[in-house]
């Protein structure tokens, strides 16, 4: 039996003589010892197993099987013939002209990715910044709610959807009446604070210009009336549920 060696070596090195030594000591054989006889952990007698599998192993198909050998044969050939050269690429192997230009531009990308990451992190910060209100837990409320009108009751029949089901008003930046966002925010943790909102929790998207209002669908008309009223909106807010859309507007 042969065994090939390929040994590589910087040009720098000090003393090329050492090499072979090196060389010879990486091949050399490793000691052995004598492995402990195995002993279960479970007594076994050869006929009474005391582990055994609950259902049958899988059945493969011939056609998977000839598939699965198939892609074996591709890999094996795709990983032949790949370089086992373990030097290609490294700078230390290369010309000393090359290595430099290569790590002068290895450091101009580094530096060109960082500031472009930098940049990509405070744009995230700025756009994807929210906030949430919660209401607080408690079934008083200041003002009568009014049963919900026969359009909104024939829409959650046709759809299925019980008085519980959470909903949520979206309030636009184009509605605001003069208004910034950050103003109707204001204005609305205050009328959530105060409870007069009945299970309501808000959040404002700012990456998006929009306020989302979460309430359930037995109080939503209730919700958007006072929403409307308190906040000055002008035209209108829709009612969105999730996986059914907009269900309703005002």
């Amino acid at each position: 039996m042969t065994t090939e060696v390929i040994l590589h070596y910087r040009p720098n090195e000090s003393d090329p003589t050492q090499l072979p030594k090196i060389a010879e000591k990486a091949i050399q054989d490793f000691p052995t010892r004598p492995l402990s006889r195995f002993i279960p952990w479970f007594p076994h007698d050869g006929s009474n197993l005391p582990l055994k599998p609950k259902r049958l192993p899988p059945v493969i198909s011939g056609e998977a099987a000839e598939d699965v050998k198939q892609y074996l044969t591709i890999s094996e050939h795709d990983f032949k013939s790949q370089s086992y050269d373990c030097t290609v690429d490294l700078l230390e192997f290369q010309p000393n002209l090359k290595k430099q230009h290569s790590v002068h531009s290895h450091t101009l990308n580094e530096q060109t990715n960082s500031g472009n990451m930098d940049k990509q992190s405070e744009r995230r910060k700025q756009h994807k910044r929210r906030s949430w209100s919660v209401s607080l837990p408690s079934n008083n409320c200041t003002e009568k709610i009014f049963p919900l009108s026969k359009t909104l009751q024939d829409s959650l029949k046709a759809l299925h959807l019980h008085s519980l089901y959470r909903a949520r008003w979206t309030i636009e930046h184009s509605i605001c009446n003069n208004q910034t966002l950050e103003d109707i925010w204001s204005k609305l943790n205050q009328i959530i604070r105060h409870n007069e909102l009945p299970s309501c929790n808000a959040t404002i998207q700012r990456h998006l210009g929009q306020i989302w209002v979460f309430c359930d669908v037995m109080y939503c008309e209730h919700v958007g009336n006072l929403l409307k009223r308190k906040l000055a909106l002008t035209g209108k807010i829709n009612l969105f549920v999730h996986k059914y859309g907009i269900i309703f507007s005002m």
